[in-house]
C-alpha cells in the first residue's frame, strides 16, 4: 500500500514547456497504478455551520484497469487505511478512530470497487461502485474527470490524472455521531495521478 506524505518534487514546473490535453486514446489500456507524490483523498463535511473541514487520508492505494477503446469496461478500485485519518489535530485524530467514528481497530481497511463507469460528457465520466465503510456496503457515484491523459514528461510512462467527487450521507454507514450539528453530508474527494509501469 502507497504512504502518502506531503511533499513536492524539486522541479519547477514553470521550467517545462507547455502541453496541450491529450484524449483518453492517447494512452494504452492496461493496469494503472498510483504515483503516490500526487494522490488525494479527503472528505470535507459542515461543522456548527462555521467552517467545512478537510480531513484526509495519508496511507491508500488506486489501481486502474484502463480500457482506452471501451472506457466504460474499465475498473477503479480505492483501498483505504482507515487507521491514517489526518485531521492534522491529534486529538481528533483519536476521535476519528474511535467507537463513534470509524472504528478503525474493528474495522481498519475503507473499499470502493467500481461497478459501472458511464462517459457522460467528453472527459467526464459517472463512476458508481461499492463503497465499504465499517463492513457497510453501500452504492456510491463519483462524478470524474480526466484532467489530462499522456506521456509524462519527466517519468516518461503514460499517465492519467483523475478527478472524483461525491457527496453521501455518512450515517448511511453507521457514522451519524454529532448529526445534526454537524452535517450528515460529506463530500469526497478524490485526486490522483496514475502511472502505468514500464
Amino acid at each position: 500500500m502507497n504512504t502518502v506524505t506531503p511533499r513536492a518534487l524539486a522541479v519547477s514546473l514553470l521550467s517545462l514547456p507547455a502541453l496541450a490535453l491529450a484524449e483518453i486514446g492517447d494512452v494504452p489500456s492496461g493496469e494503472y497504478s498510483l504515483d503516490n507524490s500526487h494522490g488525494y483523498v479527503l472528505f470535507s463535511y459542515s461543522h456548527l455551520g462555521f467552517s467545512n473541514p478537510q480531513v484526509g487520508f495519508d496511507s491508500f492505494d488506486v489501481t486502474l484497469d484502463l480500457d482506452t477503446e471501451n472506457p466504460a469496461d474499465s475498473e477503479v478500485q480505492v483501498s483505504i487505511d482507515a487507521t491514517s485519518v489526518n485531521s492534522r489535530v491529534a486529538e481528533f485524530n483519536e476521535h476519528l478512530n474511535g467507537e463513534r467514528f470509524f472504528d478503525t481497530a474493528r474495522y481498519p481497511t475503507i473499499e470502493f470497487v467500481s461497478t459501472d463507469i458511464v462517459p457522460t460528457s467528453g472527459d467526464q465520466y459517472e463512476v458508481t461502485g461499492n463503497l465499504t465503510i465499517k463492513d457497510i456496503t453501500r452504492p456510491v457515484t463519483l462524478e470524474a474527470v480526466i484532467n489530462k491523459a499522456g506521456q509524462h514528461p519527466m517519468l516518461n510512462v503514460p499517465t492519467v490524472g483523475i478527478s472524483a467527487q461525491a457527496t453521501v450521507k455518512r450515517s448511511d454507514w453507521g457514522l451519524d455521531y454529532a448529526v445534526p450539528a454537524v452535517s450528515d453530508e460529506v463530500t469526497i474527494t478524490i485526486e490522483v495521478e496514475m502511472l502505468q509501469p514500464e
